[in-house]
């Protein structure tokens, strides 16, 4: 994705639209309506339906640039949009020789059928004739375009709820591309994607973002707030339009589609959730405090000088990350497994398990966690910054657990809970299960003592497993667990589904050894769409040997709780 932005210049309103959009834009592609037709699944009818919204989409489209070209004054940019009209118009044909073909009528589908443009599609139909007459919100109504800069403006305007749909359908259609290619069977869509995902499509969407970059320059900022307006209610349009798609088949996405199933969702924290692991921020907290007794003078001989605390930190820190890696080196077999080895995997990560507590005795017995203040941690922990749309996930999780039967759960090896509540608090989620360790405090002053009680791999899954077998044996339930690193392999593993964010070499690197196989997460969806069959869904199951790969927790919201 982050390829198709590169595609407009550096500092271009466009780039910086698409930019902040982009996070928006996955929700069309984990649609089931997306997923089916890149597997192949898509029903015929569902798929013709499909065709003629476009259609009506497109019909719309050519009126547009047409207006827009009569309100443009500049004659490269007249020239840009009839170019960009021609692309529309030959497009429409594409979809006529698809609906007059022979192969469509193989499909047992009768070409002379009227479809009528569902809701969706008169939303951003509408929209878009509304921008073309000047019904922009913070813009001059109909009836108030007096002057020719007036008219330029409406192009831009113009120009700026259109633009979206260009990048979204050229995003979309590389993804499908790309999943076409790696299909070993005969794709019943096959000759229409290639179509669609030709590279017209792409120059297209440049050629319209770098139109919408000349007609924003002699715009105010005013007048680029209310582009950008346009350009994500746009947006927002067209991923509605792509969601409501009628399939009249089960699909994959989102995972919350079956509301029988007992949604239960767990995930690792430190660097799964945050940006900075939180060891590093709690020993920060130690060493700050002790710099203001040092500034302060007071005369405590129990205290440590901030030097000491700051080298006993740095010598703990590289004695971990030195150990650490010989750990795991120590833990590989020598050969890679050809089948997934769960019990060799298991026998393994217990000599993690007694690396990470011996690791914890250390730091305890060095007192450097001792003198940190209750306060100081949970205001550290409201300033902890998490990864991009994490906040997001939970708190959507949390706004439709109880009417999509959900739970949410933390592991972590996190050793001060309080950092983890404070952390989430902001972010109105006061609610969520955390399971991790506790600092020992007196009158809310830590004593450097840990209240131990998950810093292993084996603690991990054991919390896991309790987990979920008190739900009890009434009803069903689907697993699912978000992690980064080996500690969180043996929960990956146990999930229905297993996340992996982020791009640990150790965690692939141990899990490859083990036989664990490692699959983008898109690409797994299609190819789990293809399995299947009839009306049941309920294909996920642990223990497969398969994690699911991505970077970003859009993605993962899109796929689990859609739009």
């Amino acid at each position: 994705m982050a390829m198709l932005g590169m595609a407009v210049e550096e500092g271009s309103a466009a780039k910086r639209f698409w930019i902040r959009s982009r996070k928006e834009a996955v929700f069309a592609q984990y649609t089931p309506f997306v997923v089916c037709l890149t597997a192949g699944t898509l029903e015929t009818e569902a798929f013709r339906n499909y065709i003629a919204q476009d259609v009506h989409f497109l019909k719309t489209y050519a009126q547009a640039y047409e207006m827009a070209e009569e309100c443009a004054d500049d004659d490269d940019a007249k020239a840009a949009i009839t170019d960009l009209r021609k692309a529309v118009l030959e497009r429409l044909k594409m979809h006529n020789s698809f609906v007059q073909d022979s192969v469509m009528q193989e499909w047992g589908i009768d070409p002379t059928k009227e479809i009528v443009p569902i809701p969706a599609t008169v939303k951003y139909t509408d929209f878009l004739l509304a921008t073309t007459l000047g019904k922009v919100e913070g813009g001059k109504g109909p009836g108030k375009i007096v002057t020719p800069f007036e008219e330029t403006k409406i192009a831009a305007y113009i120009v700026g709820a259109m633009t979206p749909c260009m990048r979204l359908c050229a995003f979309l259609a590389k993804e499908l591309q790309v999943c076409l290619q790696h299909d070993a069977n005969g794709h019943p869509y096959k000759k229409w994607i290639e179509n669609y995902s030709s590279e017209s499509l792409e120059v297209a969407a440049v050629q319209i973002e770098d139109l919408l970059d000349k007609l924003s320059v002699p715009l105010t900022g005013e007048e680029l707030e209310v582009i950008e307006k346009l350009y994500h209610q746009a947006m927002k349009l067209e991923i509605d339009f792509f969601s409501v798609q009628p399939i009249g088949q089960p699909a994959v996405v989102p995972l919350t589609n079956d509301p029988a199933n007992h949604l239960v969702i767990f995930s690792d924290f430190d660097l799964t959730c945050t940006v900075v692991d939180s060891s590093a921020i709690l020993a920060e907290i130690a060493i700050l405090t002790a710099a203001k007794t040092d500034h302060s003078g007071t005369d405590n001989l129990n205290a440590r000088s901030f030097s000491e605390m700051r080298n006993s930190w740095d010598s703990l820190s590289r004695q971990y990350t030195g150990e650490y890696e010989q750990c795991i080196e120590s833990l590989l077999p020598k050969e890679e497994a050809k089948t997934f080895d769960y019990e060799g995997l298991c026998k393994s990560l217990g000599l993690l398990s007694d690396f990470e507590k011996q690791a914890n005795s250390r730091v305890i017995e060095s007192g450097v966690l001792k003198g940190t203040s209750l306060d100081d941690i949970k205001r550290a922990g409201e300033h902890l910054i998490l990864q991009d749309g994490c906040t997001d996930f939970f708190q959507n999780v949390v706004k439709k657990k109880e009417k999509l039967n959900m739970d949410l759960h933390v592991l972590s090896y996190c050793w001060c809970a309080d950092l983890l509540r404070s952390a989430f608090s902001s972010g109105c989620l006061n609610y969520l299960n955390i399971h991790t360790n506790e600092f020992n405090y007196q009158e809310s002053i830590s004593t450097g003592e840990i209240v131990r009680k998950m810093e292993s791999p084996m603690d991990k899954v054991e919390a896991f497993k309790s987990i979920l077998s008190n739900l009890g044996s009434n009803g069903k339930h689907l697993s699912v667990y978000i992690g980064d690193s080996v500690g969180d392999l043996l929960c990956l593993l146990e999930a229905d589904v297993g996340i992996v964010i982020g791009s640990s070499t150790s965690l692939r690197r141990v899990g490859k050894q083990f036989g664990v196989s490692f699959i983008p997460l898109f690409p797994g969806l299609v190819n789990k769409q293809r399995q299947i069959n009839g009306k049941d869904s309920c294909i996920w199951k642990g223990l497969s040997g398969v994690l699911y790969t991505t970077s970003s927790w859009s993605e993962i919201e899109a796929f689990i709780l859609g739009t």
